[in-house]
């Protein structure tokens, strides 16, 4: 089993620049050892379901701890029986181009 998920989380009571919160849940997904990509908007990570599930949970607990309030964005594709789409799904549309 495989499941991609789109995952965006920040806090909105810390001004206008985030980054310094983005990058503690980066470090969280980092550690995970599942594969990911950092993109501008947010970040994809594959991997089992519950795996993948316990990082969203883990950057929430790490930004709770001192942020009043986080928004929290996530799109899951879940395919039985796929693995590596993290890559193989953007390469299957380049190579249509």
């Amino acid at each position: 089993m495989s499941v991609i998920i789109d995952f965006a989380i920040f806090p909105t009571d810390k001004g206008e620049s985030v980054s310094p919160y983005v990058a503690r849940a980066l470090k969280i997904i980092r550690d995970s050892g599942l594969g990911y990509n950092l993109n501008a908007m947010g970040t994809s990570i594959e991997g089992e379901w519950n795996a993948v599930m316990a990082v969203v949970n883990s950057c929430f607990e790490e930004l709770q701890k001192d942020c009043h309030r986080i928004y929290l964005t996530l799109k899951a594709d879940y395919r039985k029986g796929k693995h590596g789409r993290l890559a193989g799904k953007v390469k299957s549309v380049e190579q249509k181009l």
